[in-house]
């Protein structure tokens, strides 16, 4: 079964957070998250602490944390306290950081620190003793239930460490060509740990707009290829193009930058160089038979969950039209 999520800009009014929280629980979704950037938006924990006890059956987590945002085990102090709370429904997103360390000049980290942090979270939440920096740690408190990990990626080693280190992998698009591109890398991470990959959760995180009027679709979501160039252009300064599907690098040749004051904002400049057909690729637009073609096609690739980027400005008519028109078709 395809599960379905809704991701959060925090930047909303708790009131209206939780109201879609809500609206989206009783229209069948199974997850909540909400993007971890300290500095642009709201701090995520408080509002999906709120989210849990407003709610009986979502699971939520941060999409995506990162290992320099907070010390490891403030990360899993807070998870271990969320479980308490929502009775072992959350989970944790991370990747090596983006808009929270960008913004700030400072780089994302290594793989290296996010398998680190990885290790100490699901370690800690367990109520293992571990050594961390020299000293022995217990939480003598939790109540063992250990958070699955999602591990966001783009490149080879990232996508690889995402099968080696966590439970589910998060791509940031709705591309089938580049999503099965991604998974032979995640797949080979997933067996040099002796993983069964079947067993493997995959979410395609990406905006979706339903309505017959293209044009406006395509508007309210074009912000998102642009906010995937930033990785893009990281990952052709590691890789080159040439070790890279043209697919997904040939469209930043006209990026002329980003501001990450506009991050994932509607309208913003950053993505003036976005075409129709990368917006048609990345996101899902159009119809709901359109939308249900699409989520198919993706489900016959791997793909176990679908996150909608939930943040284009009609959020209330987009979720009912996705849990009146589309879920059910999934069930």
């Amino acid at each position: 079964m395809l599960e379905f999520a809704i991701t959060f800009k925090p930047d909303m009014p708790v009131e209206r957070i939780l109201s879609l929280t809500r609206q989206a629980e009783a229209g069948g979704f199974h997850y909540g998250w909400m993007f971890d950037s300290h500095v642009l938006w709201q701090e995520p924990y408080p509002l999906l602490t709120l989210m849990g006890v407003n709610t009986a059956k979502m699971r939520f987590g941060t999409c995506v944390t990162n290992p320099g945002v907070r010390d490891a085990t403030v990360t899993a102090s807070l998870l271990a306290t969320m479980n308490r709370i929502t009775a072992g429904r959350m989970d944790l997103g991370i990747g090596r950081g983006d808009s929270s360390r960008r913004v700030m000049g400072k780089k994302p980290l290594t793989l290296e620190r996010l398998e680190e942090t990885v290790s100490v979270v699901k370690a800690l939440c367990a109520g293992d003793k571990i050594n961390f920096e020299g000293r022995d740690l217990e939480f003598t408190w939790t109540t063992k239930d250990v958070p699955p990990v999602w591990i966001a990626g783009y490149g080879p080693k990232a996508l690889r460490c995402a099968g080696r280190a966590g439970d589910g992998v998060i791509l940031q698009f709705a591309d089938p060509d580049l999503i099965r591109w991604c998974l032979g890398f995640v797949k080979e991470g997933c067996e040099a740990a002796g993983k069964d990959f079947s067993k493997f959760r995959v979410m395609a995180a990406a905006p979706a707009w339903i309505s017959d009027d293209l044009a406006k679709a395509r508007d309210q979501v074009r912000w998102f290829p642009a906010l995937v160039s930033n990785h893009v252009v990281d990952l052709i300064s590691k890789y080159g193009m040439e070790q890279l599907p043209e697919a997904l690098t040939a469209y930043v040749t006209n990026r002329k930058g980003y501001d990450y004051l506009h991050h994932a904002e509607v309208g913003s400049s950053n993505a003036e160089f976005v075409t129709d057909e990368i917006v048609d690729r990345f996101a899902i637009v159009g119809t709901a038979d359109e939308h249900i073609r699409r989520l198919n096609e993706l489900t016959e690739i791997g793909v176990t969950q679908f996150n909608i980027y939930l943040m284009s400005g009609d959020e209330e008519q987009q979720l009912a039209l996705y849990a009146n028109e589309v879920v059910p078709h999934f069930r």
